[in-house]
Order: C-alpha cells, then structure tokens, then sequence
C-alpha cells in the first residue's frame, strides 16, 4: 500500500495523459475515419482515390514510423508541433484509417435501395449519406469500431519513447526507482490502462444492444 501512496501523484499524472492523449485522438479518428469513408464511397473518383491512397498508406506503415514522421519530420519542413500534440496527430491520424474501413463496411452492408429511396425524393448524394446511409450504417459497425477505438488506447503506449509521460513510461521511471517492487508496479500500470479499456467495453456493449434493438 506505501508503495502506491508513495507514487500515486505519478500514477494519477500518468493516467490522466493517456486518458486525454486517447480521447482526443479517438476523436480525432471517428470525424476523419468518417470523412475518409464518405470519400470512399463518393462517385467522385479523385475523392475516394485520395481516401485509398491515405487508407492504405497508414494501413501498411508502422505506427512508430508515424510518430516520427509527425515529431521528427515535420519540423524539416518547419512545421513542429509538441511531443503531446504530435502523439495526438500521430495515433489519431494511424487510427482513422481503420476507422474508416469500419465505417465504409458498414455503408456497404446498408441496403442499396435506401440509398436509391433517398435519391428518388430529391437528395443529394452527401444529403443521403448524412441523412439515410450513415445513421445505419454505424449501428451495424459498434462494434467493429469499439475494437479498434480500444486498440487505439494500447497504441497509445508508443508515446511513451517520444518524451509523453503516460502509462507505459511511467512504467520504466517506477521500475527504476522501485526494482523491489516490479510486481506492484506492472500491476499498477495494466490497472491503469484497464480503468480505461474496461468502462470503454462496457459501453461499447450496451450502445450494441441498444443499436440492435432498434435495428
């Protein structure tokens, strides 16, 4: 119990900026992940041939490689942002590529004559999207979505080599200064994470079955 008392202004720093980095950079993901696969299924083709290039660049690059590019490249071409920003930037931006994929597989399971009814009472195709298409379309991807957004909480542990103290650096800075107790301080650091995954599942599942209930 000392040790937690003893650490716990540590703890609580750590866990407060991983809670932030996630949230934003959930948030971050669902607008632009949305964005992307409204371009996907756009019939302008230099629209969703940009949303593929960027799916499939993000996709097939390390997520280590980004954060890099966004904190150690951008700055080359004198645009630099802070370590804390740049991890938002970099997990958000990794994590809407999936998002996307999640979300356009959810349009392409709505029916195509909903989309067809939309256009034959006069709507525009991005009035049909927004109106008809996606509010289906993200009740059949909860849970899809839900994944990713909690693999995107685990990502966020990359940050921890790109000087942002959140969980897992504080993992490195409490094991050395506490090599008795590597036990506690691995259980303290999963506990952290799962104050986060655990509440984000159990919303996940309720907002399933309330979808499905409607659906």
């Amino acid at each position: 119990m000392q040790f937690f008392v003893d650490n716990f202004p540590l703890l609580r720093e750590a866990f407060l900026k991983t809670l932030s980095l996630s949230v934003l950079a959930g948030l971050l993901a669902l607008v632009l992940g949305t964005v992307l696969a409204a371009f996907r299924v756009s019939p302008i083709t230099p629209l969703r041939g940009l949303a593929t290039f960027y799916v499939e660049t993000f996709r097939n690059t390390p997520l280590t490689v980004v954060f890099f590019f966004i904190i150690f490249g951008l700055p080359q071409i004198d645009f630099a942002v802070g370590f804390f920003t740049g991890s938002v930037l970099a997990v958000g931006l990794y994590t809407a590529a999936f998002v996307c994929e999640a979300v356009r597989s959810g349009i392409n399971a709505v029916s195509p004559g909903q989309a067809e009814a939309a256009r034959a009472i006069g709507l525009t195709f991005g009035q049909s999207l927004r109106e008809v298409v996606l509010p289906q379309a993200f009740r059949t991807v909860v849970p899809p979505l839900g994944n990713v957004l909690i693999a995107m909480v685990k990502n966020t542990s990359i940050a921890a080599g790109f000087a942002v103290t959140e969980l897992t650096a504080s993992l490195q800075r409490l094991s050395n200064a506490n090599g008795g107790d590597i036990l506690l301080v691995l259980a303290a650091v999963v506990a952290g994470y799962m104050l986060i995954t655990l509440p984000a599942a159990y919303v996940v599942g309720r907002v399933e079955r309330r979808v499905a209930i409607l659906r």
